[in-house]
């Protein structure tokens, strides 16, 4: 770490390099620590739903992840060694919004997590291991965090914004002393673990439901994990030890499919976990922050977890920049736990049905369908938020409307031809859509489109839009004298 520090990040998980990333792009000067020596080694969250894929593909990393990962295989139904037929577990929502990314992608969480500390040192960041924070004090000027280094030293650091993106046991919301909310406690414990195994295809997620007390949900899983020679396990552990060992996971996967314990010829990673769900009382506390599994807890069902945090992070990270880069009054970051707080907790009790409901292919198709509905994120919005005016009349319930996620439609701009309209949003800008009317002029750091007809035009309305950076409409208005107060708001007034 060099100079001086606008925003420590305590974490270095999924959440915290992608705050990192969004942050140092806007010339943030970011510093991530991690207590672990180095990063997660585990598959855990290998799932990134089409709203995820769209924040990474803006970061600069969807690239890298595209390549290291793959779509998510059909299943396969084993029973008495047997196979039962292949089914799907999530089927493309017909009704979705339009992306570039219709499916959820599979990625390893330790390729994931390689693939955005990578970017963020590109970018200039820094990344410290084996450094813990051991607590914090802030005034209204900026926070001070005692640091803790592997060799047992320990110094003091002072910036003017700290997040903790470091877990469900996080240090920083036990320092803010901030409760979480429980709810869900009775949820099935599981053992997941990333395996090597012999005599499995890779073409298939592979099921055993031959427990008779599965009751539908699943006795073993093996899903295998594009890149690689690993497959994830994840099985119920109901009654088990918690003790986790290369042995106990032969002996598993031994006692309930029709693979040997010696099939099983590496036991990378494995962990016992008890599922919870659980959200923060608050998101914020005076200059601190929490995100991602700091702020809310979920059970792995529908594959949640990590695809909040990263939304956490890429509605926070910009705010930040605001108020830090551009002087944004300090009340633009108070938008950040009333606009993410009701997302986590909406997302909280989809995952706890998903996770009740199990894997099965029993429901077949309706099931796959109806996971591929709920899942993909991409109608998750913040009509409610203070930074979304809507100033039109007389709209109807389905149409786009301020808050909403702005639609990933093709675009025509004057003197091009059409465009995605995702292509012209990338980038840590806001952007002015001036569509079916002259655009007025605004601030140099908002990027103007005039589009004139197609399908965006016709999604939208003639109008004035302003789409902030994560992508969401701030204001839709016919009138520019809106412009003015809204861009006050977001600290881009002249």
């Amino acid at each position: 770490m060099h100079g001086a520090v606008d925003v420590l990040v305590v974490g270095a998980g999924p959440t915290g390099l992608t705050l990192a990333c969004d942050l140092a792009r806007r010339g943030v000067r970011t510093h991530v620590v991690e207590a672990a020596d180095r990063l997660f080694s585990g598959s855990r969250g290998k799932s990134l739903q089409p709203r995820t894929q769209e924040a990474l593909d803006d970061l600069g990393v969807m690239d890298a992840l595209r390549a290291a990962g793959g779509p998510f295989p059909p299943m396969q139904t084993w029973r008495d060694g047997r196979r039962e037929g292949e089914w799907r577990l999530i089927e493309p929502d017909p009704e979705a919004p339009a992306s570039r990314f219709p499916e959820p992608w599979l990625v390893p969480q330790w390729r994931t997590q390689e693939v955005l500390r990578d970017r963020f040192l590109e970018l200039g960041g820094t990344v410290e291991y084996g450094t813990r924070l051991t607590s914090l004090h802030q005034t209204d000027r900026h926070v001070l965090a005692e640091l803790a280094h592997a060799d047992g030293s320990r110094r003091t650091l002072t910036v003017p914004y700290l997040v903790g993106a470091d877990g469900g046991h996080s240090t920083v919301r036990e320092a803010l002393r901030i409760a979480m909310k429980g709810g869900e406690s009775d949820l099935r414990p599981a053992v997941v673990a990333d395996v090597r195994v012999r005599g499995l295809d890779r073409d298939h997620w592979h099921i055993w439901l031959d427990d008779p007390d599965t009751r539908g949900v699943g006795s073993v899983l093996m899903c295998p994990l594009p890149g690689t020679e690993d497959f994830q396990l994840n099985a119920r552990a109901d009654g088990e030890d918690p003790e986790v060992t290369p042995e106990t996971v032969r002996a598993l996967i031994a006692a309930r499919t029709h693979l040997p314990a010696d099939a099983v010829t590496d036991v990378l990673w494995a962990s016992y976990y008890e599922p919870r769900t659980a959200l923060a009382e608050r998101f914020r506390d005076g200059r601190v922050f929490l995100a991602g599994d700091a702020a809310h807890a979920h059970p792995p069902g529908g594959g949640q977890g990590l695809n909040i945090g990263v939304q956490d992070a890429y509605n926070l990270g910009w705010k930040l920049g605001q108020v830090l880069r551009h002087h944004a009054p300090d009340e633009l970051l108070d938008s950040y736990e009333a606009e993410r707080r009701p997302a986590a907790a909406h997302v909280l009790k989809l995952s706890t049905r998903l996770y009740r409901t199990g894997r099965s292919p029993e429901g077949g198709s309706e099931q796959a369908r109806h996971r591929g509905r709920v899942t993909h994120l991409l109608t998750v919005g913040y009509r409610e938020s203070a930074l979304s005016t809507e100033t039109r009349e007389r709209l109807s319930d389905t149409a786009v409307q301020a808050g909403d996620r702005a639609p990933d439609l093709p675009c025509a701009t004057a003197g091009n031809g059409p465009e995605r309209l995702h292509e012209l949003l990338t980038g840590p800008h806001f952007t002015l859509l001036a569509v079916d009317r002259t655009p007025p002029r605004v601030p140099s750091e908002i990027v103007t489109h005039r589009v004139t007809g197609g399908a965006v035009a016709e999604a939208l309305g003639a109008g004035l839009f302003v789409i902030r950076p994560d992508g969401h409409i701030g204001l839709a208005t016919q009138d520019p004298a809106h412009l003015d107060r809204y861009l006050a708001k977001v600290g881009l007034a002249d």
